[in-house]
């Protein structure tokens, strides 16, 4: 229903066209402060009504405008749910957009031509080429924000960037971090070397099992520093414990997964984007604990280590767009960091 510019400008997202089911997209514009990142990421947009009406305060650019001036196809009055149940029922599919007089038989040949996801690093792609530092907060006057002021920047956190979203980096902020973003490609020598209180591993787009070289190096900060991993970053960690990753029929995607946390024993409704999945049976049960379980498919959403300060999940606890259930997470891990600091 809202969230639109967020999803457009999520970096999980690179690679693939993205069908809502809301009836209608763009009725409230685009604004620089619902970025997620500096553009758009998707390859094209489906949509039963686009919206040629703009209205709400914060707007400073149509939805359309937005997508068009970064050369985002959009295609409209396409049945979305009935699209999205096909998906469901025959998997994720390769597709394309067409605006040309192109008979179906093309079209098709096109799309069966495109590479799967599958086996592709995609975060390489659209990581950070520089080390730079984030000192935004999220907006405190924002009424999703449950902290109310900041907290003192107590901690260093080293962010690996395999396709950040801002809102994960202004929660590390609002949290009481100092946040240093590194490349993908990162040695675990060189994030030691920023002496960091704790390490993120980032969300990210596509196949997590050619992050070979990045998981080994998150193996060898295991034991060293704190470490928490959302969406990708969970699967590389996954990987970096002994685990397997596979792809899921149609993946977890939008605002209302419920999670259970083994825990607690409370369940989460979650935010989620993502295509593939950490496989429990891979995992040594002596080390890693599974602590979170998608409800709908019984799926691993979350990990953490017996004996070493790391914990990871599969879906969103930052929100933007999303539930604000989870944002228990960033406490956890200024928790963990604050112990291994006595």
């Amino acid at each position: 229903m809202t969230g639109y510019q967020e999803i457009f400008t999520d970096p999980s997202y690179s690679g693939q066209i993205v069908v809502l089911t809301y009836p209608q997209i763009g009725n409230y514009g685009t604004n620089d402060g619902d970025m997620e990142s500096a553009r758009p990421y998707i390859e094209g947009l489906v949509v039963r009504d686009f919206s040629p009406v703009v209205s709400n305060w914060r707007s400073a650019r149509s939805a359309h405008q937005f997508l068009a001036d970064a050369n985002i196809p959009i295609i409209d009055s396409i049945d979305t749910r009935k699209l999205v149940r096909h998906l469901r029922t025959l998997g994720v599919m390769r597709g394309v957009l067409s605006s040309v007089s192109t008979n179906a038989p093309e079209l098709i040949e096109k799309a069966k031509n495109l590479p799967s996801m599958k086996g592709l690093d995609l975060a390489t792609r659209v990581s950070t080429v520089d080390s730079y530092r984030w000192t935004t907060a999220v907006d405190p006057v924002s009424l999703s924000e449950r902290i109310g002021k900041l907290r003192p920047a107590d901690y260093h956190v080293v962010a690996f960037d395999f396709g950040i979203k801002r809102n994960i980096l202004r929660r590390l902020v609002s949290s009481g971090c100092h946040v240093t973003v590194v490349p993908a490609s990162t040695s675990a020598a060189d994030v030691l070397a920023l002496r960091p209180d704790g390490v993120f591993l980032s969300n990210g787009p596509g196949d997590p099992e050619p992050l070979q070289a990045q998981a080994a190096e998150v193996r060898q900060l295991i034991g060293k520093t704190p470490i928490f991993g959302i969406c990708l970053g969970h699967q590389i960690l996954g990987l970096a414990l002994g685990g397997k990753t596979y792809k899921l029929k149609f993946g977890h995607r939008g605002g209302n997964h419920p999670v259970l946390n083994k825990r607690t024993q409370k369940v989460e409704i979650t935010a989620q984007n993502h295509g593939f999945a950490v496989d429990p049976e891979s995992l040594p049960d002596s080390v890693v604990e599974v602590t979170h379980i998608n409800l709908n498919d019984q799926t691993v959403e979350g990990l953490r280590h017996r004996s070493e300060p790391l914990f990871c999940v599969q879906y969103h606890p930052e929100a933007a767009p999303g539930p604000h259930d989870s944002l228990y997470l960033f406490d956890d891990f200024i928790a963990l960091m604050k112990e291994a600091k006595r």
